[in-house]
């Protein structure tokens, strides 16, 4: 394989250096690279039975001329010419644009080859490609290629074939063939030929499951080696703390742990134990009980003699998780600190003092945890909470605040299984899949604008109750592409609504840290009744008293967000809802507002979200670090990467990958990117 890399394009006839430039533009630089320049889509000459075309697709039928051709003329030198064909027991209308000399190529009960689109309703077919003869069964898929400039796809396509003439047969397969044989995969060279000169759908299905297995593979063997290397490069803390004490620990506690909470721990406890750090995400949807789980490990590291640190995105959630970690842990006399921005001077020193010197022992805060200041005694786990909020940079430094500490990274945004073992191949996943007893699921309503009215008396009828409410809008200014309410119009709508009643308060992107802290603040002591926010309460914050939650134009969100967002209401005892409020256009829109009530499990609903959305736009503009297949798609093909995940922890762990020759090439492969780093494992 890396010897194609070595031999550049030139060598290949026809291609000199004003094309090769054009070609380096693509990233297509070497032998090797235009081999694997796929095709992204193909066209299908093979006939088409009408019985099985659907409407506006793509068809190559054959058939026999049936009418005489009828040409009409229309403004300059535009044309269109009507024939009817009789193909099978069809008899269809083929109209053809601006080709006028084939009136008198055509005659009646000539038997013709035409390729256009099926419009089934009118039973015609718009051309595109006409052979004056019976059906030629020669490649009838013909692949397409993204080009650049003067670039044609005739000519990445005769290129592509020309190299795989000359040099086809040095294809080197990483793949040994006990993998190929265990899943009967074609060689890589069989594989490269039938994706650029499909004989048939089946060949090109087979070449496909090919890449998609060799892609997945390759990607979970870097995140395994990484895995195996982090491990046994650092020389994690063995805690030692008894089990009976914990669970002595969740007796006293007001309510009971569910079954996937007991889990949780169990998984977290032994990774602590171990000599291996601990690198693990614990997801959970909202309400799931993740803060309990927390305060569990935090006492297990203490026990053990240590201290830990909860490091969150923002001030008053620090503020909330400090107060019910105090809440739980006092009983057993675990001292909570707090540590933010707005902790300043003597308080601020003292505090410092006293982690340092082990007075403290879990110390929760903002990004201030990671500050040089902060010196630590023992750190013995780390947990940060929503941690895609903080940069891996972030992370990394409040990990080497001790020696070799546990980390646990907490999130409540519900990732897909596929995603999770992609994104965060080289973690642990534990999942909290279970609600505790007792909580009222959020009902959900999908309601049009033209009810606007009758919301805003059911928002009234709760707010007499003594409860408050959430509304949010998708944007903060008027904006002339987006016809969408925002929040400031929708503030002063509100507020002259309900003048002299209640208070609404209004928080978007342009405040500052101190000024939204400010009005979330007022918000949760309920100076302010009703919030009116941009999607900056998503996460985190936590208002028992907030049983509604209506938001606006809830088709321009993704289902995660709107999922987030529902999750603020429903943190009491009482029944809470969630409004919708939308005139969906697209499909896609108004399968998001049916999927939303019909389920409040956060797992169901970000697995249809990736369905709907892809992988790309899940986590949003690619910060997710989301790699990027060729061939494979997550979504679809997620089984062959749980098989490749399997495959790669094996193969990693095992002696014989490190040491047998016919693993040569994917262990090369793993040292040309970097991910063994000159470390030898065996």
């Amino acid at each position: 394989m890396n010897e194609l890399n070595k031999i550049s394009i030139k060598t290949i006839k026809g291609i000199g250096e004003e094309t090769a430039t054009l070609l380096e533009e693509m990233k297509i630089q070497s032998v090797q690279d235009l081999l694997e320049h796929f095709p992204y889509r193909y066209e299908d000459y093979e006939l088409k039975d009408l019985a099985d075309a659907k409407h506006d697709e793509k068809v190559t039928v054959e058939g026999k001329v049936h009418s005489v051709p009828s040409l009409t003329y229309y403004g300059k030198k535009r044309s269109r010419l009507t024939f009817r064909l009789l193909v099978g027991r069809y008899l269809v209308t083929v109209t053809c644009f601006n080709r006028p000399y084939y009136k008198s190529k055509l005659d009646i009960d000539q038997t013709v080859t035409v390729t256009g689109k099926w419009d089934q309703h009118r039973q015609t077919i718009t051309l595109q490609e006409l052979q004056f003869s019976p059906f030629k069964k020669n490649q009838t898929i013909e692949p397409v290629y993204s080009t650049k400039a003067t670039l044609t796809v005739k000519a990445i396509r005769k290129f592509i074939t020309l190299a795989l003439n000359q040099y086809g047969s040095q294809i080197e397969d990483m793949l040994p063939l006990s993998l190929r044989e265990r899943y009967k995969l074609m060689t890589r060279e069989d594989a490269v030929r039938t994706i650029h000169l499909p004989r048939d759908h089946g060949d090109l299905k087979q070449a496909r499951r090919r890449f998609v297995y060799e892609e997945f593979l390759l990607f979970q063997l870097k995140m395994q080696a990484l895995r195996k290397r982090e491990r046994e490069e650092t020389a994690g803390m063995s805690q030692v703390f008894q089990s009976s004490d914990l669970v002595q620990f969740t007796n006293q506690l007001p309510f009971p742990l569910t079954g996937a909470q007991k889990r949780v721990v169990n998984e977290i406890t032994a990774d602590m134990k171990s000599p291996y750090r601990m690198n693990r995400l614990l997801q959970g949807d909202v309400g799931s009980g993740k803060t309990v789980v927390a305060a569990v490990a935090i006492y297990a590291t203490v026990l053990a003699g240590h201290q830990g640190a909860l490091m969150v995105p923002t001030e008053i959630l620090a503020e909330q998780h400090a107060e019910s970690l105090s809440n739980m842990l006092e009983k057993v006399q675990v001292r909570v600190g707090l540590l933010t921005g707005s902790v300043k001077g003597k308080a601020r020193r003292e505090l410092l003092q006293q982690v340092q010197a082990g007075e403290i022992d879990v110390l929760v805060g903002t990004h201030a945890l990671i500050q040089d200041e902060v010196v630590y005694k023992s750190l013995g786990l780390v947990i940060t909470d929503e941690q895609h909020r903080f940069g891996v940079g972030q992370r990394r430094v409040l990990r080497e605040k001790g020696e070799s500490p546990d980390v646990l990274f907490m999130t409540a945004t519900p990732i897909p299984r596929t995603l999770a073992i992609t994104a965060f191949g080289e973690m642990d996943v534990s999942i909290i899949d279970e609600m505790p007893a007792g909580r009222k699921a959020i009902e959900t309503y999908w309601v049009k604008h033209d009810m606007l009215e009758r919301i805003l008396q059911f928002v009234q009828k709760e707010l007499n109750e003594g409860r408050q409410a959430y509304v949010i809008c998708p944007l903060i200014e008027e904006s002339e592409k987006l016809d969408v309410q925002n929040a400031i119009d929708v503030h002063s709508t509100l507020v002259q609504y309900f003048k002299g009643q209640w208070n609404v308060g209004l928080m978007h992107g342009r405040l500052t840290p101190d000024e939204k802290e400010e009005v979330m603040k007022e918000f949760s002591v309920n100076n302010v009744q009703i919030l009116v926010s941009t999607t900056v309460v998503e996460v985190g914050v936590n208002v028992p008293n907030a049983t509604v939650m209506v938001i606006y134009d809830a088709e321009r969100f993704g289902l995660s967000q709107l999922h987030q967002l529902r999750g603020r209401v429903g943190r009491g005892d009482a029944q809470s809802y969630c409004i919708l409020l939308a005139d969906p256009k697209s499909e896609v829109g108004k399968e998001r507002m049916n999927i939303m009530t019909e389920t409040n499990d956060g797992f169901v609903l970000s697995e249809r979200d990736l369905e709907l959305r892809g992988p790309g736009d899940f986590f949003g503009r690619k910060q997710s670090g989301m790699p990027e297949f060729k061939i494979a798609d997550m979504v679809h093909d997620y089984r062959a990467l749980e098989v490749a995940r399997t495959d790669a922890a094996e193969l990693v762990n095992s002696e014989m990958f490190w040491k047998d020759e016919q693993y040569q090439l994917l262990r090369s492969y793993l040292e040309a990117t970097g991910v063994l780093a000159g470390e030898k494992f065996d």
